[in-house]
C-alpha cells in the first residue's frame, strides 16, 4: 500500500509538471481584476516581462473609462463624408501641407530609407492625435492590461499588454506613460506590441521615444515598410499600398480617409 501510495503521488507530480499552467482567467467586471493580474504576471515572465515591467502590471488600475470606450465606439459606424468631416480631414490637410512646406528635407529623408510618402505619415499623425496635440489622458499600462483581461477580445490584446510592459522594461515608458483609452501611444498611436516590435531610435540617443516626433513618425514608416509597402507604387483603394494602410487600422472608413487625405497632402 506504501509503494502504491509513493507510485500514485509521484504519477500525480509528473502530470502537473507536463501540463500547462492555466492562462489568466478573464472578466468582464473589475470584481476579478487584481486575482488575474497575478496569475497575468506568471505569463507576463515567462514572456520575458522583467521586475520594472512587473511592478508596473502590479500597479496598474482596472480602467472603467476604457471598458466604456470600447463598448461604445461609433465613429467607425459613420458614413466615408461622415467620418471625414467629424474626424476634420480639411483641417488635417491643410495643416498636413504646411508642415510638409516647412519640413521638406525630414519627410523627403524617411521616404529615401522606408519607401513611405510624406502624404500618408502626415495623414496618420493627423488623424490619431492632431499632430501631437492631444496624446490621450489615460495611463497606458493601466488601459491595455484592462483590454487584456476583459473577456471581449482578450486574446488580441494580451500581446499588447506584454509588449507595454517590455517598453516599461526598456525605459521606453513608465506605469505613468499617458495614451488613448486602448492603450494606444505616442504621436501615432501604436499599440505597444507594435511599439515594440516597429520601434526605431531616429534621434539614436539611445531610446525610442513615440512622444517624441522624430522618433515616432520614423516608427510608423517601418512598420508600413515591414507591413509591405512598396516603394513607389500607389496608396488609393486597388493599389498595391491600400492592403499595407489596412494593417494600420482595421476600418474601412479610416482606411479610406488616410488615402484620400495623403493624396491632397501628397498633390
Amino acid at each position: 500500500m506504501p509503494r502504491f501510495t509513493t507510485f500514485t503521488l509521484s504519477l500525480a507530480l509528473s502530470l502537473a509538471t507536463a501540463l500547462p499552467l492555466a492562462a489568466a482567467q478573464c472578466g468582464n467586471t473589475a470584481a476579478g481584476f487584481e486575482v488575474w493580474k497575478r496569475d497575468f504576471a506568471q505569463e507576463a515572465r515567462r514572456a520575458g516581462v522583467g521586475q520594472r515591467g512587473l511592478d508596473a502590471l502590479a500597479r496598474s488600475q482596472y480602467a472603467s473609462s476604457t471598458i466604456a470606450a470600447d463598448r461604445n465606439q461609433k465613429s467607425f459606424r459613420y458614413s466615408l463624408e461622415k467620418f471625414m468631416q467629424v474626424r476634420g480631414a480639411d483641417t488635417i490637410v491643410r495643416q498636413g501641407r504646411q508642415r510638409k512646406a516647412a519640413n521638406p528635407n525630414f519627410y523627403a529623408a524617411l521616404e529615401r530609407q522606408y519607401g513611405v510618402p510624406a502624404g500618408v505619415l502626415i495623414a496618420i499623425h493627423g488623424m490619431e492625435t492632431g499632430f501631437g496635440g492631444f496624446m490621450g489622458d489615460s495611463s497606458v499600462v493601466s488601459a491595455i492590461t484592462t483590454l487584456a483581461y476583459d473577456c471581449r477580445r482578450s486574446d488580441f490584446f494580451k500581446p499588447h499588454a506584454i509588449g507595454a510592459l517590455k517598453l516599461v522594461d526598456r525605459g521606453a515608458i513608465t506605469g505613468a506613460t499617458k495614451g488613448a483609452k486602448h492603450g494606444e501611444l505616442g504621436h501615432t498611436q501604436f499599440l505597444p506590441g507594435n511599439a515594440l516590435a516597429y520601434g526605431v531610435d531616429a534621434t539614436g540617443d539611445g531610446r525610442v521615444d513615440f512622444y517624441n516626433i522624430t522618433d515616432a513618425l520614423a516608427s510608423t514608416a517601418n512598420f508600413l515598410r515591414a507591413k509591405g509597402w512598396r516603394p513607389g507604387q500607389g496608396y488609393q483603394p486597388g493599389q498595391p499600398n491600400f492592403a499595407v494602410i489596412k494593417q494600420w487600422n482595421a476600418a474601412s472608413v479610416y482606411q479610406q480617409a488616410i488615402a484620400i487625405m495623403a493624396g491632397r497632402i501628397d498633390g
